[in-house]
């Protein structure tokens, strides 16, 4: 890679056409903005020269005698991976650069070439390729953090789910995670990307349960500049996003039927419209889904399409609740505890036997989210070297309203009261935010912002 750093090193492109003319004006305007080029008549003469040297960037004619820029372009894509390609092209055959685009060009640009726009483009992808190869970096150093040793647990319901995690790791099947808010699925779903051959390509992310319905379709599969008000420039979807990679649904359930229509055929054909677009665009993903919901029951009562059910859940891995392994909380509590001395620079050893107990005993509607956000808390106030039950009180260990002093200001006040009813009733539903939002008498999205403005752990 020809940036390290903030250091840029000089970038090798390649010019290959079979006019003279252009090689040549194109050489001259690239060398005299510090680009290193060499250039070819042919895409035969072009693999001699990759055959010899590496390469950043060949810019290559789509139409040429000997060996066209598709051929090079296939050429490319199996024996100079990290090399990206540019394609030139008139604008006749505008269509077959969209197909090279398909088959790993990164870009096209049209006869005659503007030396100014060209060299925009260049600078575009380099800083492209920079930010792919810092992405890389830092997916290996996430690695571990997404490995197995830390997903925390030792029941036999826990080494089920590592083993089924194991077992679909390296496979492209579809995968359901299933099970409580705060039982860890999106951490399950990063594991599944991190022990699979897809590792070092995108793991995108989407909630879908935060998703207004309007905007449900271009989330997913985007859309082009024009398409309806305010789409002032192309935007990807998630799925063209996560190409070559996992993309994970979270709360798949909450998807509306009539995109669960389009999300199937997408599945189906492994092909994407972006709205406003005719034609479709060929991508590449492995979903894995997640929900609280049972979604066979969603699918008796006509909210969840069968078809959609048995395409998203081949496998499925069931997360168990904190009350069906509860033997794993003192490690989970161990964890945090860690965890916490170190971002909080606290020195908390652990928990005394009667603040144990009670862990171990507390009904953990929030499940795993919760314990956790209650041992930062607890870590956060302690000034001993345990922790004990009074490091717990307030932080739902009981009733919070009983003996609560509100604050004085009625705004304030309202607030924190809001922030109350609403985990409450959140609690109540085992946090499935549709009834929730039912019984609060308020829209979902609405829900969502309370629940973000309110910063409660959900």
């Amino acid at each position: 890679m020809m940036i390290k750093g903030e250091a840029m090193a000089q970038t090798h492109i390649l010019i290959v056409d079979d006019d003279l003319e252009v090689r040549d004006s194109l050489r001259d305007a690239l060398s005299s903005e510090g680009y290193l080029c060499n250039s070819a008549a042919n895409g035969e003469e072009a693999m001699t020269c990759l055959e010899k040297s590496n390469y950043d960037l060949v810019i290559t004619d789509l139409n040429m005698p000997i060996r066209n820029g598709m051929d090079l372009l296939k050429y490319i894509s199996a024996y100079a991976p990290k090399t990206s390609t540019m394609i030139i092209t008139a604008h006749g055959t505008v269509e077959t650069a969209i197909e090279a685009l398909r088959k790993g060009a990164i870009d096209y640009i049209l006869k005659p070439v503007d030396p100014e726009e060209l060299i925009y483009r260049i600078r575009h992808i380099s800083k492209y390729r920079r930010t792919l190869s810092e992405n890389i970096s830092l997916k290996k150093e996430l690695g571990a953090k997404y490995n197995f040793s830390n997903i925390i647990g030792n029941s036999p319901a826990m080494k089920q789910v590592f083993h089924m995690v194991t077992r679909v790791a390296n496979s492209t099947s579809n995968v359901l995670i299933t099970g409580k808010s705060g039982t860890g699925k999106e951490l399950i779903a990063r594991a599944i990307h991190a022990n699979s051959p897809r590792k070092n390509e995108p793991f995108v992310p989407i909630n879908c349960g935060a998703l207004p319905e309007t905007l449900f379709e271009s989330e997913l599969f985007g859309f082009k500049k024009g398409a309806f008000t305010g789409a002032s420039q192309d935007k990807d979807g998630v799925f063209k996003s996560a190409s070559g990679g996992t993309l994970f649904l979270d709360e798949v359930g909450e998807i509306p039927v009539h995109i669960q229509v389009k999300l199937l055929r997408a599945i189906e054909t492994k092909e994407i419209k972006p709205l406003g677009s005719s034609n479709p665009i060929r991508v590449n993903v492995r979903i894995v889904s997640a929900t609280n919901k049972d979604l066979l029951k969603e699918v008796e009562e006509g909210n969840f399409r069968e078809d959609l059910y048995y395409r998203l859940n081949i496998v499925e891995i069931h997360l168990p609740s904190l009350r069906e392994r509860q033997e794993d909380i003192p490690l989970l509590v161990t964890h945090f505890i860690h965890k916490y001395n170190h971002e909080l620079k606290r020195k908390v050893k652990g928990v005394d036997n009667e603040t144990m107990k009670a862990l171990i005993n507390h009904p953990w509607k929030g499940e795993v989210r919760e314990l956790e956000n209650m041992i930062e808390r607890a870590v956060l106030l302690c000034d001993g070297e345990y922790l004990t039950i009074d490091n717990l009180q307030g932080a739902n260990m009981e009733d919070p309203v009983s003996g609560r002093h509100f604050p004085p200001a009625l705004k304030q006040a309202v607030r924190e009261f809001e922030k109350y009813h609403i985990r409450k009733i959140l609690e109540q539903v085992e946090f499935d935010k549709s009834k929730a939002s039912e019984i609060l008498d308020i829209g979902l999205s609405s829900l969502y912002r309370k629940i973000d403005d309110l910063c409660i752990e959900c």
